[in-house]
């Protein structure tokens, strides 16, 4: 069995057409998603999404905001960041017609899809994997380039003799 997500909100594919879903994670859910995406913390996190249905496929599009914190790459100094990313999914269901071991090919527009077992789709954990893609992991501020003249970040350590060195004997 596949543990719950730390965002969950599943909704029935049967009753969402048309339907506009706010989403708003908890302080809970914010602490779980920060430490699975090895970011400081998550202020905030809120999407706004449209569904629309066809047969047993949901579209859904609409905007995901996130105020997060995240250490500069560089520095680890503490960053705000604000995010705001347009999200486009579409939910289908699982159609496994291939071996565990076979290569698939996808196209553009497959790599939108979420695959989803039953009568329910999970819209949260799509908006947790939106705001995960979003995040630059290669982040610095304004402390980054003082940072990269420290000697024990270029992998280079002081001798300690160097201060005898400059002694007169």
């Amino acid at each position: 069995m596949t543990p719950q997500p730390e965002f969950s909100r599943e909704l029935d594919v049967r009753q969402c057409e048309g339907k506009i879903a706010h989403l708003e994670a908890t302080e809970a859910e914010r602490a779980a998603l920060a430490q699975r995406f090895g970011i400081v913390r998550i202020d905030s996190l809120i999407a706004d999404i449209e569904l629309h249905r066809k047969d047993r496929v949901v579209e859904a599009r609409g905007t995901v905001r996130a105020d997060i914190v995240q250490s500069c790459a560089v520095s680890a100094e503490d960053l705000p960041v604000s995010l705001r990313e347009e999200m486009a999914v579409r939910f289908v269901p699982e159609a496994r017609t291939y071996a565990p071991d076979e290569e698939i090919e996808l196209s553009a527009e497959d790599c939108d899809e979420i695959e989803y077992t039953g009568s329910h789709f999970n819209l949260g954990e799509a908006v947790a994997q939106t705001v995960a893609l979003a995040i630059d992991p290669f982040l610095t501020g304004p402390e980054a380039e003082e940072a990269r003249k420290r000697p024990e970040l270029n992998g280079e350590t002081e001798n300690p003799f160097a201060a005898l060195k400059g002694l007169k004997l």
